[in-house]
């Protein structure tokens, strides 16, 4: 428990930061899951899904929530799989 009045209200602050880090993640993750099985599946319209899990990610690397490496891999992993179909 803080003892001072700025202690809580940055306790506070980051209660709140968490839950919007840990919701974009696993909106992320959600996607890249998404992108995945219809990879899988064989599905022609993952091209265009793959351009908002893209756009996810460089959001979430504006965003502090993922490092600039890390997206870069995934991306790459992502358009590895897709490069495939073709």
């Amino acid at each position: 428990m803080p003892n001072k009045k700025s202690a809580a209200k940055e306790l506070r602050k980051s209660i709140k930061r968490n839950a919007a880090n840990k919701k974009a993640s696993s909106q992320l993750k959600s996607l890249i899951k998404s992108n995945l099985k219809q990879l899988k599946g064989g599905d022609k319209k993952v091209k265009e899904d793959i351009v908002k899990t893209i756009k996810a990610l460089d959001k979430a690397v504006k965003k502090g929530i993922l490092k600039k490496n890390t997206a870069g891999r995934r991306k790459s992993l992502l358009m590895k799989k897709i490069n495939v179909l073709k």
